[in-house]
């Protein structure tokens, strides 16, 4: 934890007004270079870039009022209903940030929060869900303390605490593209927090993302589980190489609009994300069948087409088909009549590069 963020200053007085409430839509992302793999307190060994997305999110609200004697510290309902284990974690991330918030042992918090896609099954829910709640907090303490007017230092704080929750998270505190993790080629980067990264051609603002759901299961090992796994994985080294490798090339290529090596690494680290699992120990496999076959059908059309669509994937079976905004008819085209068949009850999520959060007033 970066101890320049603890405060022990931020207390609430006696008489204070602290009744109010805070929300915020935040983001999913989908990591272009990964981060897979970590060290100490969600320190990434390798940096990652992604695009922010604009409708896969979290909207998060909190009502916060002063703690009465005997009160739960924290209600919480996810998409309306009570959900204990969703619950703990945050009370867990929560008591974590006491260094941070002192505050928060004075209030009681009154969470409730929905996703627009589905939870655990391979777009990242905790980066929106992380994001969407670290923005709350810094709201809250901007409101009640007056200390984060700069928008530059609201989100850096944000990014920072985003990062504690989940790594990826992040990263979805800026718009358009983000870096996470420090890199030689990237202005201000950090491993303690994420920034915006814009220096590239008009073409990458405005890619789309559509994600073909093959299935909205919960998966059968999360990310967490995953990244420990990294930490006896006998390729990980070589790794990590390819990614401080690959995050050069990437930022050439968007600043280029070299296409051709941009799908390239594009779809190399896909592969590599999930070749890892499959090479650790014990392994396993996210991916499915129709994962494989959506891979096949777009590389195939793509070679028949001789046009700019590719695949990318997170952390679990669903494909991420990416593709610039001047090709949508075609990729429109192309997703229904071969890639629609191969989803969960038609579903595929049309998504877009996106400005990043919103406070919802």
């Amino acid at each position: 934890m970066n101890n320049s963020y603890q405060n022990d200053q931020l207390v609430l007085k006696n008489g204070q007004d602290i009744n109010g409430s805070v929300k915020w839509q935040s983001p999913s992302n989908i990591a272009l270079v990964k981060y897979w793999g970590k060290r100490a307190i969600q320190i990434p060994n390798n940096p990652s870039i992604s695009f922010t997305l604009n409708e896969a999110h979290t909207i998060t609200s909190i009502e916060y009022s002063p703690l009465k004697p005997h009160q739960d510290w924290i209600t919480f309902e996810f998409e309306g209903k009570k959900e204990d284990s969703f619950l703990n974690r945050i009370e867990r991330f929560l008591k974590s940030l006491h260094p941070i918030f002192p505050f928060l042992q004075q209030l009681h918090l009154n969470i409730k929060s929905s996703n627009s896609f589905p939870h655990s099954s391979g777009i990242a829910s905790s980066a929106s869900s992380m994001s969407a709640l670290a923005l709350c907090l810094c709201s809250i303490e901007d409101n009640l303390f007056s200390t984060l007017q700069e928008k530059e230092a609201f989100f850096m704080k944000a990014s920072h605490i985003a990062r504690l929750g989940s790594g990826s998270a992040s990263r979805s505190i800026y718009g358009k593209l983000a870096a996470w993790g420090i890199s030689k080629y990237i202005d201000h980067s950090s491993d303690l927090h994420a920034v915006g990264h814009n220096d590239v051609h008009s073409t990458f603002k405005h890619f789309h993302d559509d994600v073909a759901i093959i299935s909205g299961d919960k998966k059968s090992v999360s990310s967490t589980a995953g990244h420990a796994l990294m930490d006896t994985n006998i390729y990980a080294s070589k790794r990590y190489e390819q990614a401080k490798m690959n995050m050069k090339r990437i930022l050439d290529s968007m600043a280029s609009n070299d296409m051709e090596q941009f799908i390239e690494i594009v779809e190399e680290e896909a592969m590599t994300l999930h070749a890892l699992m499959m090479c650790s120990n014990p392994s396993y496999m996210l991916m499915k069948p129709n994962t494989l076959t959506c891979i096949e059908r777009i590389r195939a059309f793509r070679k028949e087409s001789n046009l700019p669509i590719m695949f990318t994937l997170d952390a679990g079976p669903n494909v991420h088909i990416l593709y610039p905004d001047n090709i949508k008819e075609e990729a429109a085209q192309f997703i229904q009549e071969q890639v629609m068949e191969l989803t969960e009850n038609n579903r595929i999520i049309y998504d877009q590069v996106g400005d990043g959060p919103k406070m919802i007033k």
